[in-house]
């Protein structure tokens, strides 16, 4: 098992990570609770899975607990999602001591998170990512929200849990559709600020798609090494440093809501061709060299990701992308802050470019 620490002072926590972590994590959860009781959450894809077997590792250390399964999907990351699960965290009498375990993917963790920073002022909530997205990015650093009609995670609150237990072994049920989405996440990470990692999942990335475990733990510990030293440095977005977080966000969130927030484009596909059109953006304002643009969007394609909008499947206009866009939360004096690159690893936040010339580049962008 390896063990990291995100450090937030009084408010830090563990991160760890190892094979088969879910049958031990009753002894991992122990200590934390005030009561031998927790509340599991989770959707009914992962509880076929793993909801039996993370109910014998807590009754193993005498824990009671009780679970609600939630339907799959971004759809489930709702105001009536959010809704039917505090009244349910209320029904089952909840302690503001109590730790609610989040056991699933970024939509659980999400909407546990937000549920737990809400409810009676805010409870405990623990981490258990069982996809790659969520074990590499959206567990880790207390973003927490629900999507509603003008966009994704327009409400939501910081709130950073007690612990995350990342199981790499979870990824064996992930179908390789959900792997891939959580790939570009990673990817991410080296496209921010680690030239070196960028080239290790060029030579890596495939085997890591096709199971190799080496590689998978590889990437999972640099990843969120990398997420908790940005989120140690920015823990609430205040500066430019966990903005950068957002590379091909913006772009992204756009694509999604194009397309409903659907199954059509999952969240790590929209960041994926997101990461591609922020880079293609780059180079045609003459902040990044082509020949690097053109890496970021090969290497995408040849894992079989979003590389563009036609791949996206996107046939809207640029101006009505640019539209949602401009709902995004990081809106600042009516100008939308994107996060561009000056090459691979070097990523950074401006305000320069107004939503006219994005909408005119993505107008661009539908004929590639």
């Amino acid at each position: 098992m390896e063990k990291l620490t995100v450090e937030l002072g009084a408010r830090s926590y563990p991160i760890l990570i190892g094979d088969g972590l879910i049958r031990d994590i009753g002894a991992h959860v122990a200590p934390l609770l005030k009561r031998p009781r927790t509340m599991i959450v989770t959707d009914s894809h992962v509880a076929d899975h793993y909801l039996a077997p993370i109910g014998t590792a807590l009754a193993m250390e005498n824990i009671a607990c009780s679970s609600f399964v939630l339907d799959p999907g971004e759809a489930t990351k709702s105001w009536s999602g959010l809704a039917r699960l505090t009244e349910w965290l209320i029904g089952e009498g909840i302690e503001r001591s109590d730790h609610v375990i989040a056991l699933g993917g970024g939509v659980i963790g999400d909407l546990v998170g937000f549920a737990c920073s809400i409810v009676k002022r805010g409870c405990a909530f623990i981490q258990v990512p069982t996809t790659l997205l969520a074990q590499v990015d959206s567990s880790v650093g207390g973003k927490t929200a629900i999507n509603v009609p003008a966009g994704k995670n327009l409400i939501g609150a910081f709130h950073q849990p007690a612990m995350v237990v990342i199981d790499p072994t979870t990824l064996e049920t992930l179908p390789r559709r959900e792997l891939g989405a959580g790939y570009a996440e990673v990817v991410k990470y080296g496209l921010i600020d680690d030239a070196d990692f960028f080239a290790w999942c060029e030579a890596h990335g495939a085997a890591l798609l096709a199971g190799d475990s080496a590689a998978r733990a590889h990437a999972i510990a640099h990843s969120v090494a990398a997420k908790a030293r940005i989120v140690a440095a920015d823990e609430r977005e205040t500066q430019d440093i966990r903005a950068l977080l957002n590379l091909g966000h913006s772009f992204g969130h756009a694509l999604e809501a194009e397309t409903g927030y659907s199954d059509r484009l999952l969240h790590g596909e929209a960041v994926a061709a997101g990461m591609v059109l922020a880079h293609q953006f780059s180079a045609a304002n003459g902040l990044c060299p082509a020949a690097d643009a053109a890496r970021v969007r090969d290497h995408l394609a040849s894992v079989g990701l979003p590389h563009s909008l036609a791949s996206a499947g996107i046939n809207g206009g640029g101006a009505q992308l640019a539209a949602h866009m401009a709902h995004d939360k990081k809106v600042r004096g009516g100008r939308l802050p994107l996060i561009l690159s000056r090459g691979i690893g070097q990523s950074f936040v401006t305000d320069a470019y107004d939503l006219d010339a994005v909408a005119a580049f993505l107008d661009e962008q539908r004929s590639v």
